[in-house]
């Protein structure tokens, strides 16, 4: 089976404007997820609407696709990335990576991957075990609600399942809960698909892309890691990162 790595990237960002470009320890961000991508990925390609962004990638000797400034997500800007590059690359299954997280670890690549092992896997994506309650109780960090074949019921801002004659505090004693992690992994046909899609209600009430999927009859396979995810929004991430000496050279 042959993999695509795609990595999307835009200039433009609220809190973070420019972030794809952001000095690490020499390297600007973007850099370091690719060459993360590298240790688990032979065929990688960064998905770009910036021509800043498209010229640093090509200094680094990386593989970069421009694509239109008018999407609304990032698995529209893979798909579109996917079907250009399907023109001279044949490929079973994009993998869609997120340009903040320059830590990403070769083994939660190859979690992803392996969930296509089994043929009738569509969509597969990330869960990461809860310890803290200022993790499950944050609504900025989606919780998942998984089925006996580790196939996502429901991703939800909330801590679901609520556990009913049970304090708050002591939910993590009595269940095993999980937070989301976002990269994903689509067969080549499905992510065409899913650009089709209109949104959802439930979509729009928490704000999850994921949740237009599920509405719609798509299973999402999902892989446990070990591995917490370091994603880095604002410059304020940026300096916590630097700080904690957490880069290589």
């Amino acid at each position: 089976m042959k993999f695509l790595g795609i990595i999307p990237a835009r200039y433009a960002s609220t809190r973070f404007p420019g972030k794809p470009l952001a000095n690490l320890g020499g390297k600007p961000m973007i850099q370091r997820v690719y060459e993360q991508c590298q240790k688990a990925l032979t065929n990688i390609v960064v998905a770009t609407d910036d021509s800043r962004i498209e010229r640093a990638v090509r200094a680094f000797e990386g593989n970069v696709v421009m694509t239109s400034p008018d999407h609304q997500s990032g698995t529209d800007r893979c798909a579109e990335a996917a079907q250009k590059i399907s023109e001279s690359f044949d490929f079973d299954v994009a993998i869609n990576i997120q340009g903040d997280e320059p830590f990403i670890q070769p083994e939660q690549i190859e979690h992803i991957k392996s969930c296509f092992e089994d043929a009738s896997a569509k969509i597969a994506t990330l869960i990461f075990p809860i310890s803290k309650n200022e993790d499950l109780f944050d609504p900025n960090k989606p919780k998942v609600v998984i089925n006996n074949n580790f196939e996502a019921i429901y991703f939800s801002r909330a801590p679901l399942p609520f556990l009913r004659g049970k304090d708050k505090q002591e939910w993590l004693k009595h269940h095993r809960y999980y937070r989301h992690i976002g990269m994903y992994a689509y067969r080549k046909d499905i992510l065409q698909e899913l650009t089709n899609l209109r949104q959802t209600p439930l979509e729009l009430a928490e704000s999850l892309e994921q949740l237009r999927w599920i509405e719609n009859g798509y299973a999402i396979k999902t892989a446990i890691t070990k591995h917490e995810s370091i994603g880095i929004d604002t410059p304020e991430d940026l300096d916590r990162v630097i700080n904690k000496g957490l880069l290589e050279e």
